[in-house]
């Protein structure tokens, strides 16, 4: 059973229905808020178990991590496979975009890509099966219900690279010394490698890559967070692929 922590990620449970939310503790004290409105319904309208506690309580359940007044206990999200994953996204003609993340130890920084990766459309978050940050209560908290939305898969990065690579889909790395991001051709079907928030991308996964970028930077500063990075890029390739183009006024000629 996971645990959710926070109004944002317990209502977009609700919302989604992704998976079943089998049981919310809501602060007997919290005050009238459209959230807080909005998992109330959803829990009646679906028949979860809901229970007014004091706080106290809550930071017991939460162990003392931030809870905003709200926790749940809800199934885990469904597994998926890069394979799988891909195979769903060619059976509806979509295009893939994807993120590969190597070894995040820092749970916000998983949960900060996950948000990211909402906000500009991926397909999926890939990160290794053994090492780094899990679905943990914090990157749920921190991602703000996204995990509820962007797949998540757990698989070895090696093992994850071959079926995108089968498909033709181009990996791009990021790491320092690479092509300047914004002379980057990143339009298409794309798979953006991230390294680990200390060491950057390891020499076998970055000969992996169909390129290489960096992010440009003033001053001495060598490189950014890994979840802003991750920022950065999706904002560049969104860009090239047209998202930001502002539309044509009404009764407007096209050019």
């Amino acid at each position: 059973m996971d645990q959710l922590e926070g109004r944002n990620p317990v209502l977009e449970a609700l919302t989604r229905r992704r998976r079943r939310v089998a049981r919310i503790w809501l602060d007997r004290g919290a005050k009238p808020d459209p959230k807080v409105d909005r998992i109330l319904a959803l829990a009646a309208e679906q028949n979860v178990a809901l229970e007014r506690v004091d706080r106290s309580r809550l930071d017991k359940l939460a162990d003392g991590r931030v809870h905003n007044g709200v926790v749940a206990h809800a199934d885990p999200l469904p597994a998926w496979t890069t394979t799988k994953l891909l195979d769903s996204l060619f059976e509806v003609g979509r295009s893939p975009l994807l993120v590969l993340a190597d070894a995040l130890s820092y749970e916000h920084n998983l949960g900060a890509i996950l948000r990211t990766s909402l906000g500009f459309g991926v397909d999926g978050v890939i990160v290794p099966t053994a090492r780094g940050a899990a679905l943990s209560p914090v990157v749920q908290r921190v991602a703000m219900g996204a995990a509820e939305v962007v797949p998540l898969v757990r698989e070895g990065l090696y093992s994850a690279l071959k079926p995108i690579r089968d498909a033709g889909i181009r990996v791009i790395g990021a790491d320092m010394g690479g092509v300047p991001l914004h002379l980057a051709d990143l339009r298409g079907p794309l798979a953006i490698l991230l390294g680990g928030e200390g060491e950057g991308l390891s020499p076998n996964l970055r000969s992996r890559c169909d390129q290489v970028v960096a992010i440009p930077l003033a001053g001495n500063l060598e490189s950014l967070n890994v979840s802003v990075a991750a920022a950065v890029i999706l904002y560049e390739k969104r860009r090239q692929d047209g998202w930001f183009n502002p539309a044509p006024a009404p009764g407007a000629a096209a050019p």
